[in-house]
């Protein structure tokens, strides 16, 4: 059912839902637009209101390509919405469901577009705090990029600013999606435009390997794992590649590239990586404790197998369908430093070559068990034939032939 929205807006049908609110085609004074009407509780903070309507000089002056513009901001009695440019495709998430994983060259190509995105709001002082494949539109009616990718538009800027307002998270609590969050926002320390390369470099590297590198399990652990844990190498990535992800995912902010850098440093790989297809990888497992202790005793590997679980992010909004479980702006504890560092036992995420087990999983037990038992019956075997080979030489059977024996007691 239409409804108006403002004096200008017509929202006709919903194209989706999102934690933050809902996303309309509506018609406007130049045609098709797309609106994003924000949630009614949202409407009724006269804080954030007063927020969004400061930001909208910001947020109107970001043109560029690679980003969905925003058209107008409406703010109209319940209704609080951003008016932005129409995109004929899908979002990335859409893609990576149904392909799991793209081509190197389709992953970088993807990842420039948005790079170039970010460098533009960046110089105009807007950081965007929730890039994720979901915020990330493929334009299906624009060319074809390197590797057969459409263009790609970085969309839902200042949203996440807009709500992360002091009276609803306050100092113990964050805004994002833990999968995507930089180490200093798990640290408690306020945004800046390092923390969407690292996000963006997450990004990257789940379109190469089809999960992201810190993610999975309790939001907890996945938390815990970006300010402690060492991103794991992909089997199989070209090395420039791996280098400047690793470097876009380093802890320390100072140490990312800019946008702009970045974006350039992409674009020159992808003369390397045409024709190359996906990584042929494995996802992580993780396993639940009553798992984990049934898999100690287990002899069959096929029950094992059956008992390992991928591991994939975990839903924020309950009842979630799987496909929305990475949905933005759901408030979050600050951990504590004692909780950060806390073992990661459990919680490491290492890439492997397809068909190869993940240390510490039940599968890898299971090895590591038969190559300890091989190896016990081996030595068995070893000791039984030097004990009959020692009573064989002092049997003092003059017809054998000499035997040399090297031994440092003998005098």
């Amino acid at each position: 059912m239409a409804r108006k929205i403002g004096s200008r807006y017509t929202a006709n049908q919903i194209l989706g839902r999102g934690s933050a609110g809902t996303v309309w085609l509506g018609e406007g004074p130049e045609g098709p637009v797309a609106i994003k009407l924000l949630r009614e509780d949202l409407a009724s903070d006269e804080e954030l209101v007063g927020r969004f309507v400061q930001e909208r000089t910001a947020l109107l002056g970001l043109d560029h390509p690679h980003v969905v513009s925003v058209r107008d901001l409406v703010v109209d009695g319940n209704d609080l919405a951003l008016v932005m440019d129409l995109v004929r495709g899908t979002d990335l998430r859409t893609r990576l469901d149904r392909e799991r994983r793209l081509a190197p060259e389709a992953a970088v190509a993807i990842a420039a577009d948005v790079a170039d995105g970010l460098a533009a709001a960046h110089a105009a002082g807007v950081v965007h705090r929730d890039v994720k494949p979901e915020n990330v539109l493929l334009d299906m009616q624009g060319p074809l990029g390197p590797g057969g990718s459409h263009p790609a538009l970085l969309t839902d800027f200042g949203v996440a600013k807009l709500i992360d307002s002091p009276k609803r998270t306050r100092a113990t609590k964050i805004i994002g999606t833990p999968d995507y969050l930089a180490p200093e926002i798990v640290e408690g320390l306020p945004p800046r435009a390092s923390v969407d390369i690292y996000a963006l470099a997450t990004v990257l590297y789940e379109l190469l390997a089809g999960f992201t590198p810190f993610g999975g399990g309790h939001p907890g652990a996945v938390l815990r794992r970006h300010v402690t844990e060492t991103v794991v190498p992909l089997p199989g990535i070209p090395e420039e590649l791996w280098q400047l992800l690793v470097q876009c995912l380093a802890k320390a902010p100072a140490s990312r590239l800019r946008a702009s850098e970045l974006a350039a440093r992409l674009r020159e790989q992808l003369p390397m990586l045409a024709g190359m297809p996906p990584l042929d990888v494995d996802e992580p497992e993780t396993e639940t404790p009553e798992e984990a202790e049934e898999s100690a005793t287990a002899a069959a590997p096929a029950a094992e197998e059956q008992r390992v679980r991928r591991r994939g992010a975990v839903s924020l909004v309950p009842g979630a369908k799987p496909d929305s479980n990475r949905d933005t702006h759901t408030s979050m504890l600050v951990p504590g430093p004692d909780e950060l560092s806390g073992g990661a036992r459990g919680t490491a995420r290492a890439p492997r070559a397809s068909g190869a087990p993940r240390p510490g999983s039940a599968r890898h037990r299971v090895a590591a068990r038969r190559r300890r038992v091989t190896f016990a019956v081996a030595g068995v075997a070893v000791a039984a034939a030097v004990g009959v080979g020692a009573w064989l030489a002092s049997s003092g059977d003059d017809s054998a032939p000499p035997q040399e024996t090297h031994n440092s007691s003998t005098p």
